[in-house]
């Protein structure tokens, strides 16, 4: 998951490089078409495309330092609006058409700015009519200017009359409509203001008033400060441009001050908190979310140490490593941690105003978590059990076979050579033959009582071997199907297969009066899938104590046990089990 996340950082940075070398590389050669041929001073021509450069340069900081704010993707909208706009001033008719039609675009875009900040969204209906209508007022609203204004070539493409008195009822339409979405903009940010805290206000109130006074103070500078002070048109131009430009550095500071930038996302946190079930993400994917770090992890304490949400035990981060912890707790209690990357996060306070903001919900996923450990150490201890119950049937298969079973043979033979002996009474000769044959009955019984404790052939050649040797002795017409299975496999996991196979065989004998029998044995995925099925008549279930103790078996090692049987239809068994051999 850390690679991934890594990668998807990585890709965002060269993603972000190609973007900023498009932006550096188009304003390179709008400049060098602007300054061809010059239709107004160069100085501010030019600073068109700075403007463009800075307005991008933002954007890919505040891109980059928060990869979920979108921010920074409407800084590069701006940056993409001002290299349009000054395409006005472009010498090729369809580029100063395109530039005429897009002039004022950009003052929409601060609009949009304005209302978008600090997350980069429009959270609410009324900004989004706002914004909308901004875009309306620049594109729509700006089509009399250029159609009714008669211009010499190369600016009358789009000419289509000469109508200065259209030219400026549409000016005077624009010019209102501009004020109207102003206004608007003024009370959503006036109302924002009230409703925020006084650390906010401090941030946000100068970026209000600056972004919101820039743009009609372009009117103010060109027809009230120019002709008062008696600036050339090139300096009021540079004024207007300067104005503007500094707007996207403003607010890029803002957002990546830190301590604003979240406090939306975490009074959205704490409205996801009472969100349905089914409509949630998980919590720590809505905490990397709201902090801005795909790589966030959330680990909760349990029995004194940390787990994942699965269980597993995990460990803090040291320092330097560049990861943090921040460790929330809950009436004095630590209940868990948050584990974020530093280079992204650099207020470690915001992680814990968003560790008390999902305390309650921590604690309840805490208790998950540890339930999850405390079953995976139950079951490790069970699995231990098994195993260590099945060395000891080994050692007691491996006593019987290699002790008590030789000396029984040994015996035998002594008792035949005494039957066979020269001279030997007839009485006595009768007697060595009876001790014989009672010898080799209960040696017999002991290769049984051996194999029902652990075969032979199991212990000896594995798993195939085994079942092959007992599939060779079944009383019906059995096939044996062997897939791609490991030489040897974990000796617990081996005796579990093997027993359902035993199982399996002997209930359908038993109890199915089945005909027909097949045993499959294949790994597939790291685990190994077990399969008995016989044609009898069906109706099996999982209940007897000898299908029980099989799936309690299974179920230790971390498995599963299925038995699939319809009336008249034959039976299946089906254990999967892992095989890490």
């Amino acid at each position: 998951m850390g690679i991934a996340r890594l990668t998807a950082r990585s890709s965002l940075g060269a993603a972000l490089v190609l973007v900023g070398v498009a932006v550096l590389a188009l304003g390179v050669v709008e400049l060098a078409l602007v300054l061809e041929t010059p239709v107004g001073p160069p100085a501010a021509l030019a600073l068109f495309v700075v403007v463009a450069w800075v307005y991008a340069g933002a954007g890919l900081l505040a891109w980059w330092r928060r990869p979920r704010n979108r921010f920074g993707a409407v800084l590069l909208l701006g940056a993409f609006a001002w290299l349009a706009a000054d395409l006005a001033n472009v010498p090729n008719r369809v580029l100063i058409a395109v530039g005429t039609v897009l002039a004022t675009a950009p003052l929409a875009v601060v609009i949009h700015l304005l209302l978008a900040f600090p997350s980069g969204r429009l959270l609410t209906p009324a900004s989004r009519v706002v914004v909308a209508a901004a875009y309306v007022v620049a594109l729509v609203l700006q089509a009399p200017l250029y159609l009714f204004t008669g211009a010499p070539a190369p600016f009358d493409l789009l000419v289509v009359a000469d109508r200065p008195d259209l030219a400026a009822t549409g000016a005077r339409v624009q010019q209102a409509a501009g004020g109207v979405v102003l206004l608007a903009t003024a009370g959503i940010l006036v109302a924002r203001l009230r409703r925020a805290t006084p650390a906010q206000r401090r941030v946000l109130a100068p970026l209000a008033a600056y972004g919101t006074l820039a743009v009609p103070s372009l009117s103010v500078i060109a027809n009230w400060i120019a002709p008062a002070y008696g600036l050339r048109p090139e300096t009021v131009a540079l004024v207007q441009l300067t104005v503007l430009a500094g707007i996207p550095v403003a607010f890029t500071l803002g957002v990546l001050r830190g301590g604003f930038t979240r406090t939306k996302e975490i009074e959205e946190l704490a409205e996801w908190l009472g969100a349905s079930g089914g409509a949630r993400l998980s919590l720590s994917d809505a905490l990397a979310r709201t902090l801005g770090d795909d790589s966030l992890q959330l680990v909760f304490r349990a029995h004194d140490r940390y787990v994942a949400a699965d269980g597993v035990p995990v460990e803090l981060p040291e320092p330097g490593s560049g990861r943090r912890a921040v460790e929330i707790e809950l009436a004095g209690r630590r209940v868990g941690a948050i584990v974020y990357d530093a280079t992204l996060i650099a207020d470690a306070e915001l992680v814990r105003t968003a560790g008390r903001v999902v305390a309650i919900a921590v604690d309840r996923e805490r208790l998950t978590a540890e339930l999850r450990a405390s079953q995976d150490a139950l079951r490790l201890s069970r699995a231990r059990i098994v195993e260590a119950g099945d060395r000891e049937r080994r050692r007691i298969a491996r006593d019987l076979h290699d002790g008590l079973q030789v000396r029984l043979v040994l015996l035998a033979m002594d008792a035949q050579q005494v039957a066979e002996g020269p001279g030997a009474p007839a009485g006595t000769r009768e007697a060595a033959v009876a001790l014989r044959v009672g010898i080799d009955a209960a040696a017999a019984e002991l290769r049984r009582l051996v194999h029902a404790v652990m075969p032979a052939a199991l212990i000896e050649r594995g798993l195939a071997a085994a079942t092959e040797d007992l599939v060779d002795r079944m009383p019906v017409p059995t096939r044996l199907d062997l897939g791609a299975i490991d030489d040897r496999l974990a000796p617990a996991v081996e005796s579990t297969a093997y027993f359902v196979v035993a199982e399996g065989l002997t209930n359908a004998l038993k109890h199915a009066r089945a005909r027909h029998l097949l045993v499959r044995l294949a790994s597939t995925d790291g685990r190994l899938v077990v399969e008995v099925h016989d044609d009898g008549v069906g109706g099996a279930s999982a209940s007897g104590s000898g299908l029980h103790g099989v799936a309690d078996r299974v179920d230790t090692l971390g498995g599963r046990l299925q038995v699939r049987s319809a009336v008249g239809g034959g039976t299946v068994l089906v254990a999967e089990l892992p095989c890490a051999s």
